[in-house]
């Protein structure tokens, strides 16, 4: 009878206990590369979007300048800049994105070192505009839908999963800005240097943040 009653104590103790809240995996989409993993995949990503770009003008010549003047290259860096600190705003603001842009920072900046942003700024700025705002958007037609469909384009490159939608639609939405600038000056280096200062300032901010600084 002890045994029966020492059971029946234990049964409801274990009824008592409250339920463990299952613990989600965290997000493990891709495994880490190292740097040069990194790096070789951002200079073949960046060949790639700029070979099809290339075999796209043999079709659809280009529309837009690609002159390097002054005063454009000044709107480029204050439209960057102008989007680096809505970014951070909205990093502050929207707990969702907050969590896909560390995702996605996380896994791009954190193998590279302080000298790497250089080419996270030049490489995807330099071949994402030339596909998108310079091919893309004026074979589809320098218009609204023009605009839009190239912007939607450029949201979905940046979508690794569907957790990452909310990084996907800020994309879009600086997709959008780029292709604004590119259309109101009529120059592909507003949008390149745009984008350029975009990833150049994320990836500093980022790599302050988050790396000791040697004094």
């Amino acid at each position: 009878m002890s045994k029966f009653f020492k059971r029946v104590q234990n049964q409801n103790k274990k009824a008592a206990q409250p339920k463990r809240k299952r613990v989600e995996p965290e997000i493990t989409e891709t495994e880490q590369l190292d740097r040069s993993q990194l790096l070789v995949a951002m200079a073949v990503t960046a060949l790639i979007l700029l070979l099809v770009a290339r075999l796209w003008l043999f079709f659809e010549p280009l529309q837009l300048s690609a002159a390097i003047v002054w005063h454009d290259a000044g709107i480029g860096l204050i439209v960057g800049l102008a989007i680096s600190a809505v970014s951070a705003a909205i990093y502050r603001l929207w707990p969702a994105y907050q969590k896909s842009a560390d995702f996605y920072l996380n896994f791009v900046l954190a193998p590279l070192t302080l000298s790497d942003s250089i080419w996270v700024g030049l490489l995807p700025g330099m071949s994402e505009e030339l596909l998108f705002r310079g091919v893309m958007l004026p074979a589809i037609g320098l218009n609204a839908t023009g605009l839009l469909v190239s912007s939607l384009c450029f949201g979905v490159l940046h979508m690794s999963s569907w957790r990452q939608w909310p990084y996907a639609i800020w994309a879009t939405c600086i997709g959008l800005v780029l292709g604004f600038s590119a259309l109101a000056t009529h120059n592909l280096l507003v949008p390149v240097v745009a984008h350029i200062t975009t990833n150049l300032v994320s990836s500093l901010f980022w790599q302050y943040q988050n790396r000791p600084i040697d004094r």
